[in-house]
């Protein structure tokens, strides 16, 4: 864990004192020219508001404060991000490069963006990283005090040196939290929180904006029967507890788990954590990083406050990234990792809870906010690749398990209550059920060569996709049969297809895929290849291409077929349809709810020499495709590092068949309804929907 001596702290806080008088000075007066004034005066004070945060929480008054005063507290900090006040703040590109110009409004407002990670800092007494970043505010200052025609480029370059010559300190830090038990911030928050029923005071503790979505879920789970909580933490518990038989892997004695949550499911969170200690394992928690907010959230965070805000610095780094930077990072990622390896040795991977219901985001593409150029583009690719390799050989895939259980938040609507009811229902549907049904659709597509999708009712899908050929049935299978344990809801048989002949078009009419709608999205595949995409998002076919480019592709040429599955969770549908939020679900249910396609990796990532099986003991054997297998020779080339679930809901569904080599076929699901014999079941919730649509 990274702490600091005596000595150095001593020295650290002189350096803190001295900046904060700094800071004061340039709050009441600021010395540069009168177009500067009001930013600079502005940031000043913002960050004396979070040393004063930080102050209070060193002296343990801030956690004495009521929720009244914890409100105002958070309405004081995040003000300037509020969305009505958002379009006048100097955080938004487009105001700051009104007030400056883009070059110089693009400086202030990744300055204004960054320093919004002193409330973290100072909710965690971390007063070092508070002291550098109020030197940085205080080096920028000082370039426009002496302001000459070099102020703007001194600036940048004191930026790019402060990034540069921090990163290893940052990636330090940040592998204590997600890793090392030692460190405790979230998690003494989640076992106090069982002494404060009714009370969602701690809920401000963490540093973050606490919207009405934290207080209510807080507010119901505290009010649930004791055992009812208990049995959602025992369904995420036990699922992640299964992964281990499910891939075959022994689990680590003393092992150390990641808790990614959302803020406000405290309750459920400390009966977990009891769980997973009494089985001798150990937990920490990680905070979602300020910066990478945007799509899946990766740790414990509140409800996005202004996903704008989050949108429009997405590509900070744009201000200083170069070579160097990338070089510089990839050497100091090894060091880390190879100083912490003890540390990963222990890993045994995350449990995640996911939320959904959080009202729709339209992005607006704002051309005053920092973007990768093509240059940029291409190093952070070849750089996240590097990163890859080199943290995978530490964290060892074959090693860990993981699960993903998803609920709803109550700003998905007035029946909240009831959706919730039904989400925990679908939930903890009985798996012995469905791994009967699924083993039925696996043996009929195991005696295929392919599976022909065709769409209906608008959908414009007619994808071939190539199967794996099995060397012996009665030993090996095509296909996972997935019950609830690493993925919750139960409800999906998926395998790696082969790209060669895997030809086609899937499309959607909407999606939502890692935050983001899509409308009329349509892939062509050639030989498992993306060779074209569209959507239907913004006005002109540039903006959509762009958008495709950075969402989906993730900047990569193509990306291949990485998965087919048949989602056979009918109840989680019809939940969907019932209450209208189909198209709110999070992929984890969406998944299950309809047949889906991944574009990038296959689910056996660096894993797949690792041999799994199915409970009736054949083994898994299409783990690989044509592009894994360079893993051998190049693997650089053989992974995408993402992985987007595109699923098609059964009413769009003309058929998906079973092709076989004498030219027959077996359907599985055909006009939306199971016909396979053994399949019936997964009927009902489909007939009961229709009905209530009558």
């Amino acid at each position: 864990m990274w702490k600091l001596s005596e000595e150095e702290l001593c020295a650290v806080m002189e350096r803190y004192e001295l900046s904060i008088e700094r800071i004061k000075e340039i709050a009441e007066e600021p010395c540069v020219p009168e177009r500067y004034q009001n930013y600079f005066k502005q940031q000043a004070e913002f960050i004396l508001t979070a040393a004063e945060l930080a102050e209070l929480v060193r002296q343990g008054s801030y956690q004495k404060l009521s929720v009244a005063e914890l409100k105002q507290w958070n309405e004081r900090l995040y003000v300037n991000l509020l969305p009505e006040n958002y379009e006048n703040s100097y955080e938004n590109p487009a105001f700051a490069a009104k007030c400056f110009g883009i070059r110089e409004g693009r400086l202030f407002t990744y300055l204004a963006a960054r320093m919004y990670e002193l409330i973290f800092d100072a909710a965690e007494q971390r007063d070092y990283l508070m002291t550098i970043l109020m030197e940085l505010f205080i080096e920028v200052y000082c370039r426009y005090e002496a302001y000459d025609e070099f102020a703007y480029k001194d600036a940048r370059a004191a930026i790019k040196s402060f990034e540069t010559d921090n990163h290893k300190l940052y990636m330090t830090v940040a592998i204590t939290e997600g890793y090392d038990s030692s460190y405790t911030f979230a998690k003494d928050i989640i076992t106090t929180s069982l002494q404060m029923a009714g009370e969602p005071a701690y809920l401000y503790w963490y540093g973050e904006y606490i919207t009405d979505n934290e207080l209510k879920i807080a507010e119901y789970l505290g009010k649930m029967p004791e055992q009812e909580v208990r049995a959602m933490a025992d369904t995420y518990v036990s699922g992640y507890l299964r992964g281990f038989e499910t891939m075959g892997v022994a689990r680590k004695e003393h092992g150390q788990i990641t808790l990614r949550y959302p803020i406000g499911f405290e309750r459920m969170m400390a009966y977990a954590v009891e769980s997973f200690e009494a089985q001798g394992l150990r937990v920490t928690a990680k905070r979602v990083p300020l910066r990478a907010r945007v799509g899946r959230k990766s740790g414990y965070a509140a409800t996005t406050l202004n996903p704008q805000f989050e949108y429009d610095h997405r590509q900070d780094a744009a201000l200083y990234y170069d070579k160097l930077c990338s070089s510089r990072a990839l050497e100091d990622m090894k060091n880390v990792y190879e100083e912490q390896k003890e540390v990963f040795q222990a890993y045994i991977g995350p449990a995640l809870v996911e939320t959904f219901g959080e009202p729709d985001f339209v992005p607006v593409n704002k051309k005053e906010a920092l973007h990768f150029d093509k240059r940029q583009t291409k190093l952070n690719l070849e750089e996240k690749s590097k990163v890859n390799e080199v943290a995978y050989s530490y964290i060892k895939m074959d090693e860990t398990s993981f699960t993903i259980i998803a609920y709803p938040m109550p700003s998905i609507g007035a029946q909240f209550h009831e959706i919730f009811a039904e989400t925990v229902r679908c939930n903890n549907l009985d798996n012995e059920e469905y791994q009967r049904i699924q083993q039925a659709i696996i043996d009929e597509l195991d005696t295929g060569y392919a599976c022909h999708i065709k769409g209906m009712n608008g959908n414009e899908t007619d994808l071939a996709v190539m199967l794996y050929e099995l060397s012996d049935p009665k030993k090996e299978t095509i296909f996972e049969n997935c019950t609830a344990d690493v993925n919750i809801p139960v409800g999906e048989v998926f395998t790696s297809p082969k790209l060669a002949g895997t030809n086609g078009l899937l499309h959607v009419s909407k999606v939502f895929l890692n935050g983001y709608e899509y409308r009329q999205l349509k892939l062509w595949f050639e030989n498992g290849r993306t060779t074209k995409l569209s959507c239907e998002n913004f006005g002109t076919e540039a903006e959509n291409q762009a958008f495709l480019e950075e969402t989906l592709l993730k900047h990569h040429a193509f990306l291949p077929l990485g998965e087919f599955a048949i989602g056979t969770n009918t109840t989680a549908f019809a939940m969907g349809e019932k209450y209208d939020i189909a198209s709110k679900l999070p992929i984890l249910i969406a998944e299950k709810t309809g047949p889906h396609f991944a574009i990038g990796d296959t689910c056996y990532k660096r894993s797949e020499d690792h041999k799994v099986y199915n409970r009736n003991g054949k083994e898994i054997v299409a783990r690989d495709n044509e592009i894994t297998l360079m893993r051998r020779t190049d693997p650089s080339q053989a992974y995408f590092n993402c992985h987007t679930d595109i699923t098609i809901p059964y009413g769009e569904i003309g058929e998906i068949a079973s092709l076989k080599k004498d030219g027959t076929k077996t359907a599985v699901l055909k006009n939306g309804r199971f016909v396979l014999p053994g399949t019936e079941s997964l009927n009902v919730p489909l007939d009961e929907c229709r009905k209530e649509h009558e």
